[in-house]
């Protein structure tokens, strides 16, 4: 964790989702375990707007030898669900309701990906956004995809 503090689910409530993730991603809090198990990297973070990176390795590949569905999934869940994140207040929290993912192109093991997602609707109990996952060296469309997620006050 480098010093960073382990995930506190009061902390979380505590604190606006924006400023939540500014911490996650300066390293003051800590990453949630799956991002690492899939290689993803929160590299900016705006209100309604955030942006990951993500590297898959072989271990993410599928039968045929390429990435499987899943990992874009992942991707997209965590760029997805940051994004309406950033618009959650205080005292508050958010969870997917639902997602969808279309797969565009096929990309390797070793390929950086960049999903970039941003906010469309954020009500008082939904949120709704969108993203494009593209490569990052050719700038190719990968994959979209979309959420609805829930606010739930007080967490």
């Amino acid at each position: 964790m480098n010093g960073a503090l382990p995930f506190d689910r009061d902390r979380l409530i505590a604190m606006p989702g924006l400023d939540y993730l500014r911490a996650t991603m300066d390293g003051r809090i800590a990453t949630p375990p799956i991002w690492s198990l899939m290689g993803l990297d929160l590299v900016q973070v705006d209100p309604g707007a955030v942006v990951f990176r993500g590297t898959p390795g072989p271990e993410h590949g599928n039968a045929t030898g390429t990435v499987h569905g899943g990992w874009y999934g992942t991707l997209l869940d965590a760029a997805l669900g940051c994004a309406v994140m950033t618009e959650v207040p205080a005292s508050a929290n958010h969870a997917t309701l639902e997602y969808k993912v279309n797969i565009t192109r096929v990309a390797r093991a070793g390929q950086m990906l960049e999903a970039r997602a941003h906010v469309q609707h954020h009500g008082r109990r939904t949120g709704v956004a969108v993203a494009e996952v593209r490569g990052v060296e050719d700038g190719k469309l990968y994959a979209t995809g979309s959420t609805t997620c829930i606010v739930l006050e007080g967490g």
